[in-house]
């Protein structure tokens, strides 16, 4: 999807979709690394959530 997204007539960017597309695939991982409990192995859990953020928006652009 290279193309711009029209919402009600007004026109918005791909990058917007891929970054509400990847908060939710981040929010889902995260649950996942949650309720497995690998989340605790990081040292900095709120570091670690937006350096997953970004891969997964980094992911989406590329394959998507």
């Amino acid at each position: 999807m290279l193309a711009e997204v029209n919402i009600f007539g007004v026109f918005v960017s791909p990058i917007a979709v891929y970054a509400i597309a990847a908060v939710f695939v981040t929010l889902f991982l995260r649950s996942i690394l949650w309720r497995t409990g690998a989340l605790a192995w990081f040292w900095h859990v709120a570091l670690f959530e937006i350096a997953l953020y970004v891969c997964v928006l980094c992911l989406l652009i590329l394959y998507v």
